[in-house]
């Protein structure tokens, strides 16, 4: 497949109000530990969330395209195991790996769902294990606004939805509206059934994949951590006390973490976050 059959994504500013987030069916799902039995000098590791997070982590276009830059005029391996993120910094990720002048082969080491599903669709060739799995939704994001906030953050959305659907549908040859109703109800599609709908191209042999314990632990402290930012943030807690409180627990701190759920609106979940044990 041509790279120049896929349309270009466009991009965007975040607005703000609204940000882009991990699905948590996708979270929940997500093993960290999965990786790549093997790695090349021309390999780029898509191994986390999509965007930075509180901590520095995760996988932005920034970094994508210093990688590009160091391979250089070479075909591209690109390994994920993704349960998602920024969908805003997928599209951008998306972008440079379509613009790519060499081969992008990807690989689907476990998952690649919402925004990394996004990232996949630009390999010329995509290969997905028989028990991995690739997810496809309309754009999860949190908002924080009036109701006509809120009423416009959906006319923000759509094209973008419309836009990953487009993507989809030349990479698959599935028609556009039955994408849009897969992507309506929260899709997963497994390895052999991606490869018969045309998402991929071939299942990746068994042996390519391996997992990792220590990135199981090490992964799996941040994806708790952007579940307890998403209850934070249900729960009305500013964004700045949310990463405040967030990277204090991870250190170990108690006085500011102790600050800052005072002002957290849910008092259950202010009682709980009080008498949380980070020593």
């Amino acid at each position: 497949m041509s790279l120049r059959t896929l349309p270009e994504l466009p991009a965007i500013s975040m607005r703000s109000g609204l940000g882009s987030e991990i699905s948590p069916s996708a979270l929940g799902k997500w093993q960290a530990e999965i990786k790549a039995a093997e790695e090349t000098d021309n390999t780029i590791s898509i191994l986390g969330t999509i965007g930075a997070d509180f901590f520095g982590d995760g996988i932005t276009a920034r970094r994508v395209s210093a990688a590009l830059r160091s391979i250089g005029d070479r075909e591209v391996v690109v390994n994920i195991n993704s349960p998602g993120g920024d969908f805003f910094e997928g599209l951008a990720i998306y972008n440079l790996l379509r613009e790519h002048k060499q081969k992008v082969t990807v690989k689907v080491l476990g998952m690649a769902a919402s925004a990394a599903s996004v990232i996949a669709m630009a390999g010329d060739r995509v290969e997905v294990p028989r028990a991995g799995f690739l997810m496809i939704h309309n754009t999860w994001v949190l908002a924080v606004g009036d109701r006509h906030d809120l009423r416009d953050f959906a006319d923000v959305l759509e094209p973008f939805d419309s836009a990953a659907a487009e993507v989809y549908a030349a990479r698959s040859g599935l028609d556009t509206k039955e994408i849009g109703k897969m992507m309506d109800k929260e899709t997963w599609i497994g390895g052999q059934a991606a490869v018969d709908k045309g998402f991929a191209d071939a299942l990746l042999p068994a042996d390519q994949v391996t997992k990792d314990a220590k990135a199981q632990g090490e992964l799996g402290v941040n994806a708790a951590a952007r579940r307890v930012e998403m209850i934070l943030a249900k729960a009305g807690l500013p964004q700045a006390d949310r990463k405040r409180l967030i990277s204090e627990l991870k250190s170990g701190t108690r006085d500011v973490a102790d600050d800052a759920t005072r002002d957290v609106g849910d008092p259950a979940l202010r009682d709980m976050l009080s008498r949380i044990d980070i020593n």
